[in-house]
Order: C-alpha cells, then structure tokens, then sequence
C-alpha cells in the first residue's frame, strides 16, 4: 500500500528545532517556535494553571463524555473572554476543539458545507496552516496585501485595496491580534474599514485569536474583532489557549459562529457539533476544564491576568531591549519596528542565505522567512543577537 508512496515534506520549523537540540555550542539561541519562556528559558506551567489542576484532581470524580460540544462552562468562559457583552449570547454558537488548529478546521469545514465556492483570503505573510488547511480541504485561496517590507509596518493601502475585490460569501482570515509572523496589527481604524468591506461585498471574516493578552491586553487586544461581531451579520471566531494559558500540549480551542439569533444561531451550532462528531468525536476536557475553572473563580482570574500581564510585560522590554541594541550596533532605526510591533513574533527582514549564516555562524536560530519569537530571548541572550543580525545584515 504504501511502497510507492513518497513522504511529505518534514516541517521546517520542527526540523530547525531538531537542529538547534543537537547544537553543541552552549550559547546557542533558539527563536524558532512559538513558546513564551522566562528568564532562565523555561516555559513555566502557570501558578493559576496548577492551582485549578489540584481543585479538579480534588473534585472531578468520572471520566465519562461529555457532549460533542464539549464543556459548556468552558465554551461560554471562552465567548465572554472574546466577546465581552457586545453581542448577546443567543447569536453565538459554539464548540471546545482540539486547540486552536482544530477551531479553524471545524469553521473551514462548515464554511465548506454551507459555501463550497468561497474563495479563502490569506494576508501576505501568514501562519502557513491557514493556507496549507484552506487548501486541503479544496478552497481557492487568495492572499492579500499585508505587511509592507520595506519598513516592516502594514501596508494599508494594499490590504484595503485588495480585500475590495473580494465577493460575496468568500471568507477573510485575519489575526484577532499579535499577527504572526510580522507582529504588525490593524489599529481600531483599520478594523473599521474592514467592516465597512465586509458589509458592502458580502464577505465573511474568519478571526483568528491565538494570543489574546499579548498585544495590549485581553480586552484591547479584542477592541477590533468585537467592532466586528457588533457591525456585521456574521463573524466566524477561532481560539486558541495554548499561549495565554500555556496549555500548548493540552490542546485547548474554540469554535464560534456568530450570526442572527435563532433558526441560523441554531443551524450554526448544529453543523459545528456535526464537524466534532466526524473529526473525532468529544474534544478533550482536561485543558478545558483548567481554563473554566479559571475563568469562573474570581481569585484565579485575577491571578492568571496578573501572570499574563507580567508575560506581556516580558516580551515588550524584549522587543524594547533589542531595538536599542540593534540600532546600538547599525547606528540606525533599521529595527525600529521591533519595538512598535505586539505579540510573540516580528520579521527581521533577513534572506533565506542570511537565516543560514545567523544559524551555522553565531548559533542563532531562527526561521527560515526570518520569523523571530521575541519572547525566546533572554536579556543575556538580547546583546549577542544583536551583534549577530548586525554582522549579518548589517
């Protein structure tokens, strides 16, 4: 069966990571994957994470399924967090999924149902799953006009101009915050023009949240997807809690659906729970259990907000720390971006040929588009990379 088949192409970043784990050098700096870490390079379990573990081990008493939406408590805790009040529950429908990468594919797969023909708009650059999902599961896809290169800030005017030519029914993506791989976001004005195209062509926007609280905060970081659940008819939400509740390898996601109240509220939420169903069954509850119990106990919220602010906290003087050593070390605001950016990651602009150098010569590891996890640096770590992205693309 499988003897002429020929294996797919490794992932890049996870190979990198291979790499990087079989580097000898001991000062050997690792940018590559999406990881918050602390001081000391660890990635911690949170204080409030663990708190909540120990009150279910305490309290939990069966393992038995539960719906195919999943947890109830979770997926409502999950829509106020998103949404604050700005729509009325009623017009949400919603599902837990197997973390954020299974949200998107459960909104996909409806979106595929319900319109076959959309066609998928992608900002240019973006993670490489919404295409490679998108297109897997046969959509046309289109990218849009995102980041400008040439000073690592967004490009406006293109991004406006060709989400203008999108038609009625096709779907948007676009990152609720945090945009990963630039770290260049829409301002508020920004998301009201996306609005106003959204409701003069018919398209649908797909919001991606995966690092809610790592840009502004959890409810500024929400400011421009809310404007849209308010303006438009429909909104698709996919949610991510892998960063901000650091429940990577627990996998918790959600699923919504936001659109008129009643029959397609109803309809939305049953094609959800169907696309659960045929994917695999109940989504897991462990990670999804922590969060609810994090976000319904008043003295755990306020302690899991207290150790995302200080997370938040972390990556900006990172951002702000290397900027000054990087034009430091050029004598010019080249990298001036890095500091105006948000979230977790920022393009530094290096070649494929310069990503190799900064690797092999000076044990800096990042990925091969010149992605950079700011929050992998480390204030020790921040002044030798900068001499390094200075020696090499200085």
């Amino acid at each position: 069966m499988f003897a002429t088949l020929t294996p797919p192409e490794p992932d890049k970043i996870f190979r990198l990571t291979g790499a990087f784990a079989a580097d000898p050098r001991p000062d050997k700096v690792d940018l590559l994957v999406g990881l918050y870490r602390d001081a000391e390079g660890r990635t911690p379990v949170m204080a409030a994470v663990k708190d909540a573990e120990r009150r279910i081990l305490e309290t939990q008493d069966t393992k038995a399924y539960l719906g195919f939406a999943g947890d109830q408590g979770f997926v409502d805790g999950m829509r106020d967090l998103l949404l604050g009040e700005v729509v009325p529950a009623a017009r949400v429908a919603g599902i837990a999924t197997v973390g954020g990468t299974s949200a998107l594919r459960q909104v996909l797969e409806m979106v595929r149902v319900v319109t076959p023909d959309a066609r998928v708009w992608i900002s240019d650059p973006s993670w490489p799953i919404h295409a490679g999902m998108a297109g897997h599961l046969g959509f046309d896809c289109t990218s849009y006009r995102y980041l400008d290169r040439a000073t690592n800030g967004l490009d406006r005017d293109g991004m406006i101009e060709d989400l203008r030519m999108a038609k009625a029914g096709d779907v948007i993506v676009l990152h609720g915050c945090c945009h990963n791989p630039s770290g260049a976001d829409l301002s508020l004005t920004d998301w009201e023009e996306v609005a106003a195209i959204c409701l003069q062509t018919g398209a649908i926007p797909l919001i991606d949240v995966a690092y809610q609280g790592f840009g502004a905060g959890l409810a500024e970081d929400m400011a421009g997807p809310r404007l849209l659940a308010q303006r438009l008819p429909t909104v698709l939400l996919a949610a991510s809690c892998s960063k901000n509740f650091g429940l990577y390898r627990d996998r918790a996601g959600a699923a919504f659906a936001i659109t008129q109240d009643g029959a397609p509220r109803d309809a939305a939420q049953g094609h959800l729970v169907a696309m659960n169903r045929n994917s695999f069954s109940f989504p897991p509850d462990h990670g999804a259990r922590i969060v609810d119990v994090i976000l319904h106990d008043a003295t755990l919220r306020q302690a899991w907000e207290a150790e995302l602010t200080a997370m938040r906290a972390t990556i900006l003087r990172n951002r702000r720390a290397l900027a000054d050593a990087m034009r430091a070390e050029t004598g010019s605001d080249r990298f001036g971006a890095l500091a105006a950016h948000q979230g977790m990651f920022s393009l530094i602009g290096a070649t494929p040929q310069q990503v190799d150098t900064l690797r092999e010569d000076h044990a800096v590891y990042v990925v091969g588009d010149g992605r950079m996890n700011v929050a992998g640096l480390s204030p020790e770590a921040i002044p030798r990379v900068a001499r390094a992205l200075a020696v090499v693309m200085g």
